[in-house]
């Protein structure tokens, strides 16, 4: 009786997680806004902050030099990024890269939780990946 007692408390309870797991993805006014403050941070994070520490590391003459170079590599990075790169890495796919259905960030629902936000943070850390080896 114990026995089977605890195999159907330890079978119920496997089942709550399932329960979780099938509540629909709902985009929080508080979940959003904390994504907005972290992509401002890295973005803080990147432009002014490495450009101008990478800045202070040279000589005066070609500051202007690695400022530029941060600016134009964050650059290149957002246009690559909207051209095909979330498509490449979020694309329904095979399981190493997706494909060119959200080139140009089409099929997109900017209310859904994979919308406009969710972009940004992601851009923000792809913007400081190549980044950081220019200095």
């Amino acid at each position: 009786m114990k026995i089977a007692m605890i195999k159907t408390t330890l079978a119920s309870l496997a089942l709550l997680p399932g329960l979780t797991i099938a509540a629909p993805a709902v985009a929080d006014k508080a979940d959003s806004a904390f994504m907005m403050i972290c992509t401002a941070l890295v973005l803080f994070m990147t432009i002014p902050g490495i450009a101008l520490f990478y800045g202070g590391l040279i000589r005066a003459k070609n500051v202007l030099s690695m400022l530029t170079q941060v600016t134009v590599t964050f650059a290149l990075v957002c246009i690559l990024w909207v051209v095909y790169g979330y498509s490449l890495a979020f694309g329904e796919g095979n399981h190493f890269f997706g494909n060119a259905d959200g080139a140009m960030l089409k099929n997109i629902a900017l209310t859904a939780v994979t919308g406009t936000i969710y972009q940004y943070i992601h851009v923000a850390f792809q913007d400081l990946s190549p980044v950081l080896p220019s200095g």
